[in-house]
């Protein structure tokens, strides 16, 4: 005999169920992309051997990562490379709108910090930099998702920002799977060099776009919906 719930589970039509969440819905997503992520992990350090093609090696393997995280089938070789030249100029813009903003204020961040030992005044260009820092920080795991649903620049920018700053805690979770491994592997190569190779790229994008699913979803559902 059913219980209530599955029961109206059954009832209810596939599309209008409300989304599975949580660990078993990772562990189901997980396991038949797998072998895609491998060989994601392998297209992603192939693209970046020129080393000024690592911006759109970036936004194509997220692009592939979110079409998993999504459920829908991929094809890595066609879908990476298909998302490696469509997106290639406009790949240098999404890469320096994340990464200067936060280079730039993590240098400020030391410089003044350093500064503010001999003249407290310094301390408050240093609060400035750290909040650039840290808005960027929390927008720029957003701004990737959005770019993989096929919104322009400047729209994924302005919602970016508005999600880095009204959902962090999603943002904080996506950062730090995405750089604490990857800081991890850099500081113990080369013992870390199999798993740099095999996922340590694009096992983390997974596991951050899956933390970030439900709020780009929810903004997609009311895209939709207008």
């Amino acid at each position: 005999m059913f219980f209530r719930s599955d029961y109206e589970d059954l009832m209810t039509p596939e599309e209008d169920r409300p989304e599975r969440t949580g660990m078993t819905r990772f562990l189901e997503l997980l396991g038949p992309a797998c072998a895609p992520l491998l060989k994601l992990n392998l297209l992603f350090l192939l693209a970046c051997l020129p080393v000024v093609t690592i911006p759109p090696a970036l936004l194509a393997m997220h692009q592939v990562v979110r079409r998993l995280v999504r459920d829908q089938p991929v094809k890595c070789l066609r879908d990476f490379f298909d998302a490696f030249r469509r997106n290639f100029v406009r790949s240098y813009g999404v890469f320096l709108a994340a990464a200067l903003p936060m280079g730039c204020a993590g240098y400020g961040m030391w410089f003044y910090l350093r500064l503010a030992a001999g003249n407290p005044l310094m301390y408050l260009p240093f609060v400035f930099c750290s909040t650039v820092f840290l808005t960027a920080l929390l927008a720029s795991p957003y701004l990737y998702g959005l770019l993989s649903g096929g919104r322009g620049l400047g729209e994924s920018l302005r919602l970016a920002l508005l999600l880095g700053l009204g959902r962090p805690l999603r943002a904080v979770l996506a950062d730090v799977v995405y750089y604490v491994p990857l800081a991890a592997g850099v500081l113990l190569f080369p013992l870390s060099g199999l798993y740099l190779v095999m996922i340590g790229f694009s096992l983390p994008c997974f596991v951050g776009n899956f933390f970030l699913r439900t709020e780009l979803g929810r903004v997609e559902t009311e895209e939709a919906e207008r």
